[in-house]
């Protein structure tokens, strides 16, 4: 593969057979060079993370069947927390009463009346149906680094936030104007309906495509290793086709405003255009979206979110 920084995003595209493109074809922003993915040889992969997350997981399943508690605020509980329903898309909480008791009349532990952050102009974007809202708010207008944050709307129509994940986003920041190749993430709010990968399905709740075309060769912007940038990813409902495959090239807007962003595994540095977090976050996501809560991202940098 090319040296060219490429972590995200040459833009899906079905190529016919495994033609290899040059070095420093701009292929777009985002998930896959073709179909040499097939037979690409991928770096020695680093399997200690796994193990240890495994290890976590565990843990936490154990401390949870005691119905031991961590902490009454909800932003310090686990993916697995949130992860488990009583309705659709509303978490069970931790503490819940004794069988047969009344339930109190009061908001979910640290849950808040709006999702914070976010100005009027853009909780008005979202979708009156959404009850996941993924959050990605950047550092700075030209800074490539940004927080993640899962937030799950109750019953009772209050904001639970989940846990504040690291995350990377373009090399040169964030635009309302996203063109391709233009090295910044898309301001906006987006819905998220397909996921997929070049490893199996861990268990997502999105439609899953698993192949191997999902390839990101070479190193990106700081010179790190881009082979498992594209080893779980969420498509990005920006100019694409919902329902359709990650992989899928189809772009209404037209080739000129981009396409083929998506949330990845995070490679320790900045994106051509998607959000990155870390693998242990993907499969966390993955585990926790649900279809039936319309998912959307609200991403941008914190000033834009803001208003």
């Amino acid at each position: 593969m090319t040296a060219t920084p490429s972590d995200a995003y040459a833009e899906p595209r079905h190529t016919p057979g495994p033609a290899p493109q040059a070095p420093g074809d701009p292929g777009g922003e985002g998930g896959n060079r073709g179909d040499q993915g097939r037979n690409r040889h991928r770096r020695p992969r680093r399997r200690g993370w796994r193990a240890g997350a495994v290890a976590a997981v565990v843990v936490a399943l154990a401390v949870a069947g005691m119905g031991y508690l961590a902490t009454a605020h909800h932003s310090a509980t686990t993916a697995k927390d949130r992860g488990t329903t009583v309705h659709a898309g509303v978490p069970a909480r931790a503490e819940g009463p004794p069988p047969g008791a009344a339930v109190p009349a009061v908001s979910p532990a640290g849950s808040l009346p709006s999702i914070t952050g976010l100005g009027p102009r853009t909780r008005a974007e979202i979708p009156a149906a959404s009850r996941q809202v993924l959050v990605a708010s950047g550092a700075a207008r030209d800074s490539s680094d940004s927080v993640v944050t899962l937030w799950t709307r109750a019953a009772n129509g209050r904001w639970l936030p989940g846990e504040a994940w690291p995350a990377h986003n373009a090399l040169h920041g964030w635009t309302a104007t996203h063109h391709s190749n233009d090295l910044h993430s898309p301001i906006g709010v987006f819905t998220l309906s397909d996921a997929g990968g070049f490893e199996p399905d861990p268990g997502a709740k999105l439609p899953y495509h698993h192949s191997s075309r999902f390839h990101a060769g070479g190193v990106g912007f700081d010179g790190e290793a881009l082979d498992e940038a594209f080893d779980y990813v969420i498509a990005i409902d920006y100019n694409r086709v919902p329902g359709t495959s990650p992989l899928d090239g189809s772009q209404p807007l037209g080739a000129s405003r981009g396409g083929g962003i998506w949330v990845h595994v995070d490679h320790g540095g900045p994106t051509h255009g998607c959000v990155s977090i870390s693998a242990a976050h993907m499969v966390d996501l993955l585990h926790t979206l649900q279809p039936a809560d319309h998912p959307v991202i609200v991403m941008g940098d914190r000033g834009s979110l803001s208003s």
